[in-house]
């Protein structure tokens, strides 16, 4: 495959970084207002420079945490792996990145501080880290949230003529990089931080999220029929429905993969 994929991608990651920077300071913007309005009606006047360094701090904070966030979602994509791993696996994620912004954001703004002549406290946030942590958890969620739907609705790069049915895919097995052509791939499946394509034989592993490979896919002929599973739409040779709503799929050599009712209309489109 072409690296028009890998490019798109950035080109979006980009953006998505940016817009977390834009939105960010307008929400710290009208904060910083409304706490300097707030102190001045409780008799606790306070100057606009303070409260503007404590939410811009932690703007700044988070914005430079994105990529690595927006990383680690793509190495556990919620709406494909196994969802007991993606609580535990967030949870995690969501500790460290509490941990990350509220001691960096303290030693910014203790940074900010000593240039202008005055004090702060550079673990004062860790003081207060439960109350942090309550609000860093809807931010984390809510980041995370937003860049699975950006990811879904940004637009995805063409494909370049040479990536049709014939196309191959490069994976690498250690020095070695080996070319698997497409038609030969009867179904994608995820393992973890990566793929098994499915031929004749063994599978072969490749390292790619599923959500990226389905995304490469589209073009070539492979529809999504499970939240871990892509098949190549010529290898189906028959479909047959449950009660419930899933689905068998038989390949034309026989074997059997299950199909979730959720992403039935893909494959039965024409």
């Amino acid at each position: 495959m072409s690296e028009q994929p890998a490019k798109g991608r950035w080109g979006r990651d980009a953006a998505f970084v940016c817009m977390v920077a834009v939105v960010g300071c307008a929400i710290a913007l009208v904060d910083a207002l409304s706490v300097t309005h707030d102190r001045a009606d409780a008799g606790r006047p306070v100057p606009l420079w303070e409260p503007l360094v404590w939410e811009m701090s932690s703007v700044a904070v988070m914005t430079a945490l994105a990529p690595a966030l927006m990383a680690y979602t793509r190495r556990l994509p919620p709406l494909a792996a196994p969802w007991p791993r993606v609580i535990a696996g967030h949870l995690i994620g969501a500790t460290v990145f509490c941990l990350a912004h509220v001691t960096a954001m303290g030693v910014l703004r203790w940074a900010i501080y000593a240039a202008v002549g005055d004090s702060y406290s550079p673990l004062s946030p860790l003081g207060d880290f439960a109350y942090e942590f309550r609000k860093d958890l809807l931010a984390y969620f809510g980041m995370v949230a937003t860049y699975v739907v950006w990811r879904r609705l940004a637009p995805v790069d063409a494909p370049s003529p040479d990536e049709g049915p014939t196309a191959a895919i490069e994976v690498r097995e250690g020095a070695r990089r080996r070319f698997v052509l497409l038609s030969d791939v009867d179904w994608v499946e995820a393992a973890g931080n990566y793929v098994e394509l499915h031929l004749g034989g063994a599978p072969i592993l490749h390292r790619a999220p599923l959500s990226d490979m389905e995304r490469r896919l589209r073009g070539a002929g492979f529809v999504r029929i499970h939240r871990s599973r892509l098949v190549r739409r010529a290898a189906v040779a028959e479909v047959e429905s449950k009660p419930s709503g899933d689905y068998i799929v038989r390949l034309s050599d026989g074997r059997e993969l299950a199909g979730s009712r959720r992403y039935r209309r893909p494959l039965l489109e024409p």
